[in-house]
C-alpha cells in the first residue's frame, strides 16, 4: 500500500478565534479529532443563557456600553430562534459550541460580539454551561422520579392483599404482599431522587468570573450573574472551579445508582413473566416477538434496561477514570467529560419513563403468585413465633419447626395440611389454633406494623405517602 499524504488540508489560523498566535493553520486530522461541536451543541441553551447574563453583567459594571449589551442579548436571542427552527449552520472547524454560537453573533453585530468575550475563558464558561446542563437534568429527572413513584403507590394500592412469595438467597421466604412489594421498589426510586437533589445542591455554585485559572482584572459582579442565572452561590476559589467535575461524577453516580434499581426491578419482571413464575403479564407493546419462533413474547424492555445498565456505570467510570490523573487547572482532557455525562442522562431519562408508562399496564396473575406463597413452607417462621409466644426459646422452636418442614417434605405435603397430632409431635405446645397461623392470609396480616407486610399497613403507607404529596 502507498502510504497516505502526510500533508493535509490546514485551516488557516486567521479562521480560529485564538488564532492570533499562530503562524499555521490547524491541520485536518488534529481538526476532526479535536473538534467537540458534534456533541456540544446540545449545550446551546445553557450557552446562551450564560452568555446572556455575562453581557448584562458587563454592562452593569462599566464594561460594556449600554448598546454593544443591547446588540448582544437581541443577537443571542435571534441565535437561540435559529438553533430552535434548525436554521443554525455548526460548523466543526469552530470547534465548540461556545465558538459557534460566537463567530454566529459577531458576524450579526459586528464588533460588539467580539466585546462579548471579555472577563471570561473558555474554562469558565464551559463549566457554567455544564452546571447548568446538570442542573437542568436533575430538575428534569427529579419530575420523571415523581410521576414513576405515584405509579407505583397506585400499583401498590392496587395488589395491596395480593399475595406473592418474598424470596431470600432466590429461594421462597415468607409471604408478603404484592403491594409491599412495590413500595419497596418506590423506597428504592426515592433515595435516587434524594441523591439527585442533593447532587444539585453542590452543582449549584456559580464557576463564570474564575476566566481561564486566576480570575480576571476587571471589575465583574459575579453575585449578579448568579442572580441572574439562578445560582445559590458564588465559587470561591478560581482554580478549583475551572477544573471541578465532581458535580458531573456525582451527578453520574447517583444515575448509575438509579439504573442499578431499575435493573433489578427488570430482573423481576422478567423472572415473574417467565411461564415457570406466571406472577404477571406484561402489556403487548412494551414486548416484542421473535424472527423464527412465533409463540415469543419477549420482555425487551426490562431487557434493555438491565442491559443499558452496564452502559451508565460504564459512563461513571469514564468520568472517574478522566479525572484521576489531571493536575490543576483546566486540561483538554476534560472535553470527553460531554458524552458519558450525556449518556447517563439520556439512558436513565428514557429508563424512567419507560417504567413509568409500562408499570400502570401489568396484569398482576393473583392466584398463580397466591400458589407460589404456598410453595416452599413459607409460613414455617409463623410456626416458630407461635411457639416462641407459648414460651419456647427461638433456637428450640426453630429446631422444632425444622424437624417438622422435613417431615412434611418426606409426605410431600404443606406445614398447613399436616394434622394436629403430627404438629404435636413437634412440640407440646402446639394447639388447634395453629392453622391460624400456618394460613397464608394469617401470616401476612400478622406483621401488621410500621413498615410491614400487612395489607393494612401497605395501606397506611400510602396514606402518609399521599398525605406528604
Amino acid at each position: 500500500m502507498t502510504p497516505a499524504d502526510p500533508v493535509s488540508p490546514k485551516t488557516p489560523p486567521a479562521a480560529k478565534l485564538w488564532g492570533g498566535r499562530f503562524a499555521e493553520g490547524t491541520d485536518a486530522l488534529v481538526e476532526a479529532f479535536s473538534e467537540s461541536v458534534s456533541f456540544d451543541q446540545r449545550l446551546w441553551r445553557q450557552d446562551i443563557a450564560g452568555s446572556t447574563a455575562h453581557a448584562r453583567m458587563l454592562g452593569k459594571v462599566g464594561v460594556l456600553k449600554a448598546a454593544d449589551v443591547e446588540a448582544i442579548v437581541d443577537g443571542l436571542a435571534q441565535i437561540r430562534s435559529e438553533i430552535e427552527a434548525g436554521k443554525f449552520e455548526w460548523q466543526l472547524a469552530l470547534e465548540d459550541v461556545h465558538m459557534n454560537i460566537e463567530s454566529r453573533l459577531t458576524a450579526m453585530i459586528g464588533d460588539a460580539g467580539k466585546r462579548l468575550h471579555t472577563a471570561r475563558s473558555r474554562n469558565d464558561q464551559v463549566a457554567t454551561d455544564l452546571r447548568l446542563y446538570v442542573r437542568d437534568a436533575i430538575d428534569e429527572l427529579v419530575i420523571t422520579i415523581g410521576v414513576l413513584a405515584e405509579v407505583l403507590l397506585d400499583l401498590a394500592e392496587r395488589e395491596a392483599d395480593t399475595i406473592m412469595p418474598g424470596f431470600t438467597h432466590m429461594q421462597i421466604a415468607q409471604p408478603v404482599t404484592f403491594g409491599h412489594h412495590m413500595l419497596a421498589w418506590r423506597e428504592q426510586v426515592l433515595r435516587d431522587r434524594a441523591r439527585l437533589l442533593d447532587c444539585r445542591r453542590r452543582a449549584n455554585v456559580l464557576p463564570l468570573g474564575s476566566a481561564a485559572l486566576a480570575g480576571t482584572v476587571y471589575p465583574i459582579d459575579r453575585h449578579f450573574v448568579a442572580e441572574q442565572l439562578g445560582f445559590d452561590s458564588v465559587s470561591e476559589n478560581s482554580l478549583d472551579a475551572v477544573s471541578d467535575r465532581d458535580f458531573a461524577i456525582e451527578f453520574v453516580s447517583a444515575a448509575a445508582l438509579a439504573m442499578v434499581h431499575l435493573s433489578r426491578w427488570s430482573e423481576e419482571l422478567i423472572l415473574w413473566c417467565t411461564p415457570m413464575f406466571g406472577f404477571i403479564k406484561l402489556p403487548d407493546r412494551f414486548c416484542t416477538g421473535s424472527s423464527i419462533m412465533p409463540q415469543k413474547k419477549n420482555p425487551d424492555v426490562p431487557e434493555l434496561v438491565r442491559g443499558k445498565t452496564g452502559r451508565v456505570v460504564g459512563d461513571l467510570n469514564a468520568l472517574l477514570v478522566l479525572m484521576k490523573g489531571q493536575p490543576l487547572a483546566y486540561n483538554r482532557d476534560n472535553q470527553e467529560d460531554k458524552p458519558p455525562l450525556f449518556d447517563a442522562h439520556d439512558t436513565l431519562s428514557a429508563s424512567l419513563r419507560l417504567f413509568a408508562a409500562m408499570l400502570p399496564n401489568v396484569t398482576v396473575e393473583r392466584a398463580t403468585c397466591r400458589a407460589a406463597a404456598f410453595k416452599g413452607y413459607s409460613t414455617a417462621t409463623d410456626l416458630a413465633d407461635y411457639l416462641v409466644k407459648r414460651g419456647l426459646p427461638f433456637r428450640d422452636a426453630h429446631h422444632a419447626v425444622g424437624s417438622a418442614v422435613g417431615h412434611a417434605v418426606k409426605k410431600g405435603c404443606d406445614l398447613s395440611e399436616l394434622s394436629l397430632d403430627e404438629l404435636r409431635g413437634f412440640s407440646a405446645l402446639i394447639e388447634a389454633d395453629v392453622f391460624d397461623v400456618l394460613t397464608l392470609d394469617g401470616s401476612v396480616n400478622a406483621r401488621n406494623h410500621w413498615g410491614g407486610t400487612a395489607p393494612a399497613q401497605v395501606r397506611a403507607a400510602i396514606a402518609r405517602a399521599r398525605s406528604r404529596g
